[in-house]
């Protein structure tokens, strides 16, 4: 993989939090930063899909009932927990 320099600002705070995270798990401050941005990216790049995914769904007329919401999410952990009131991944 090509790596490319970054500078960034940050408070004193987080930089001596970083620098001992360094020393502590013998990973450089460069590659927790690196790895720590990846993570942070593919988190929100994550969420900004899911949101954009019921925005189009809405757009498309899917709409699912609040009522019948609010009971899947109320049988949660119980005996009778039901289904979702949509069919996961479509």
């Amino acid at each position: 993989m090509t790596s490319t320099p970054l500078t960034i600002r940050m408070d004193e705070a987080v930089k001596n939090r970083l620098d001992a995270l360094a020393r502590r798990t013998g990973v450089s401050r460069s590659n927790l930063a690196a790895e720590a941005i990846a993570e942070y990216l593919a988190v929100n790049e994550w969420q900004i899909s899911g949101v954009e995914a019921a925005l189009k769904g809405l757009d498309q007329g899917e709409r699912f009932d609040h009522d019948s919401v609010r009971k899947w999410v109320e049988s949660w952990g119980s005996e009778n927990e039901l289904e979702a009131p949509w069919r996961p991944g479509s």
